[in-house]
C-alpha cells in the first residue's frame, strides 16, 4: 500500500508541469462555458489562471465564481410591499405619452425616465425633499438626531461598519433606541464589515433588536470579494431615509491620517421617495431569510411630506437583468448637451461608458472628473488614474482632490439632473456588487449639488497632459498592469 502511495506522489512530482497545465485548461474551460461573463473578464481570468498557476486557482476562487449557487431575492416580494400597483399606473401613463414635467429646463429627460420606470421598474416620486451632506460629522449628528426621535423602527444598513470611535457612537445611539421600544434592524455585507461580529451587538440583540450579516463568510472558500451588498441605507419609522456614499468608521468623519479629510455625498430624503428606500431595505433584509419581516405594510406610514422634489431610487446587482446604474449613467451622459460633471473614487468604466465619454467631448459638451490623489486600493488607483487621463487628449478637465480622499459618487448633467449614491463608475458597481442611486430631476437642487462640486476647487489640482506625460517608467508599467487586469477590478 504505501509502495503504491511513493509510486503515485513520484509520477506527480515527474509530471507537476503536466499537471498543472491539465488543470489550467479545465479552469479556462470552466470560465469561458460555466459563467456568463463579459468577454473582457474572460479573457483576464484565463490570463490569470494560466500566467499563476495553483495562486490563480484560488483567487478565481475568491473572486471570480458565479452567483449561481447562492439565493437570490424573492423579486415578487416587491408586490407585497405595495408599490407594484401604483408603478403600474405610472407605466401606463407614460407608455400612453404622458410624462411627468420635472423642473429641470430645457433637457429632455423622457427617453431617462422610459428607461427607468417602464423597463427597469424604478418608481417615479414626485413628492419628496432631500438635504445634501458632503461632510461625515454633520451627516452623522443628523442621523444620530433623527435616531433619538425615533418611534417606530430604525432599518440600519451599511456596507461598512466599525466599531471604532464612531461605530461605538451610533451603536449606542440604536441601542438606546431599542431599549425605549423603538425595533432596530442591523443589515451589514459580510464582507465590508468583516472587523465585527455578530457578539459585539449582543446588548442590542438581547434587548430585541435584529442583526443579520449579508451573505455571511463561513469557510475559508465562501469568502466572496464578489457579489457584496454595497448600499447604504438608513430608514427612520418609514418617514425619514439616509443614502450614499459615508459608511460607518472614524475615516469617513475625517480621523485618519492615510486619508485625511474624507470628501463624500449623502442624502436625507422625506416623502414618497422613502418608500422605496424602505422597499430597497425590507427586500435586502427578507432575502437573508433570517427574521424576515412579514408584515411590510405597516412600514409604510401615510405620506405627509409637501415637498415637490422628483426623484428615483435606482438599485441594481448581480441579480437584476439589466446594469441599471450603467444604463441610466450612459443615458444621462448621451443626453447632456452643455455639462456633465463627475466625482467617482474609481474610474474604470467599460467600453460603452467611457467611449460615451468620448463622444460626448469631441460633441463640445464640457467634461470635468474629479478623482482621489491618493489611493485606498493600489491597482485601482492605477486604472481610475490611466483611464482619466486618457479623457484629456479629447478635452476634458481631470482634477486630482488633494485635501483628503474624494469618496463622492456623483454625476450632474447641465444642471438639472443629479445622480447620487453608492456606485462607483466600474464593472464591479455595474456588475458585481448591489448598489443604490437616488436620480434627482429638479434644476435648484442641481444648483446645491453643482455649488459644492465647484466649492472644493481649492483642494483639487489640474492634472495637465504635459504633467502626465511626463511620469515615471514605474508609473507607466503600474497602468499598464491595472489596465490589464482592470475587468478584475
Amino acid at each position: 500500500m504505501i509502495q503504491s502511495l511513493l509510486i503515485i506522489w513520484e509520477f506527480i512530482l515527474k509530471n507537476v508541469s503536466t499537471s498543472v497545465l491539465v488543470i489550467n485548461i479545465l479552469l479556462s474551460i470552466m470560465v469561458v462555458f460555466r459563467e456568463k461573463k463579459p468577454s473582457s473578464s474572460m479573457w483576464a481570468w484565463i490570463l490569470v489562471i494560466n500566467f499563476i498557476p495553483i495562486l490563480g486557482f484560488f483567487l478565481y476562487l475568491i473572486l471570480g465564481r458565479g452567483l449561481s449557487r447562492i439565493r437570490l431575492f424573492d423579486l415578487q416580494i416587491q408586490k407585497k410591499l405595495g408599490m407594484m400597483e401604483e408603478l403600474k399606473r405610472q407605466q401606463e401613463e407614460i407608455l400612453l405619452g404622458n410624462y411627468p414635467d420635472p423642473p429641470i429646463g430645457d433637457i429632455d429627460a423622457r427617453g431617462l425616465i422610459h428607461m427607468t420606470n417602464v423597463f427597469e421598474n424604478n418608481y417615479y416620486a414626485m413628492h419628496s425633499e432631500v438635504k445634501l451632506f458632503t461632510d461625515g460629522r454633520k451627516k452623522f449628528d443628523a442621523l444620530i438626531e433623527d435616531i433619538r426621535n425615533a418611534k417606530h423602527h430604525i432599518h440600519f444598513q451599511y456596507y461598512i461598519f466599525r466599531l471604532d470611535d464612531l461605530g461605538k457612537e451610533v451603536y449606542l445611539e440604536l441601542l438606546a433606541a431599542q431599549n425605549r421600544g423603538v425595533k432596530v434592524r442591523i443589515l451589514l455585507d459580510a464582507w465590508g464589515s468583516h472587523e465585527v461580529k455578530k457578539k459585539d451587538f449582543k446588548e442590542l440583540i438581547y434587548a430585541g433588536g435584529d442583526v443579520v450579516f449579508f451573505f455571511p463568510i463561513k469557510l475559508l472558500f465562501s469568502f466572496r470579494v464578489n457579489y457584496r451588498n454595497h448600499r447604504k441605507i438608513v430608514v427612520v419609522d418609514g418617514k425619514i431615509a439616509y443614502t450614499g456614499g459615508f459608511n460607518v468608521g472614524n475615516e469617513y468623519v475625517g480621523c485618519s491620517k492615510k486619508f485625511g479629510y474624507w470628501r463624500d455625498n449623502h442624502l436625507r430624503l422625506t416623502g414618497e421617495g422613502v418608500y422605496s428606500l424602505q422597499n430597497r431595505f425590507i427586500m435586502d433584509w427578507n432575502s437573508q431569510h433570517i427574521n424576515e419581516i412579514k408584515q411590510p405594510e405597516k412600514y409604510f406610514p401615510k405620506d405627509e411630506c409637501t415637498g415637490d422634489l422628483h426623484l428615483q431610487i435606482i438599485t441594481s446587482g448581480p441579480n437584476s437583468h439589466e446594469e441599471e446604474v450603467r444604463n441610466v449613467y450612459l443615458k444621462m451622459i448621451n443626453i447632456a448637451k452643455k455639462e456633465i460633471l463627475i466625482q467617482t473614487p474609481y474610474y474604470i468604466p467599460d467600453d460603452s461608458v467611457h467611449e460615451a465619454l468620448k463622444t460626448a467631448l469631441m460633441s463640445g459638451v464640457h467634461v470635468r472628473l474629479q478623482i482621489p490623489n491618493k489611493p485606498d486600493h493600489p491597482f485601482v488607483y492605477w486604472a481610475t488614474y490611466s483611464f482619466a487621463a486618457e479623457l484629456l487628449t479629447y478635452g476634458a478637465v481631470v482634477e486630482t482632490y488633494e485635501k483628503g480622499f474624494v469618496h463622492a459618487k456623483t454625476i450632474i448633467i447641465d444642471g438639472g439632473i443629479v445622480s447620487i449614491g453608492s456606485a462607483n463608475i466600474d464593472v464591479r458597481s455595474f456588475t458585481l456588487d448591489f448598489e443604490v442611486n437616488t436620480l434627482i430631476y429638479n434644476k435648484e437642487f442641481a444648483k446645491i449639488v453643482r455649488k459644492a462640486f465647484y466649492a472644493d476647487e481649492v483642494d483639487y489640482h489640474v492634472l495637465t497632459g504635459e504633467e502626465y506625460g511626463n511620469r515615471s517608467n514605474i508609473i507607466r508599467f503600474k497602468e499598464s498592469l491595472a489596465r490589464l487586469i482592470s475587468p478584475l477590478l
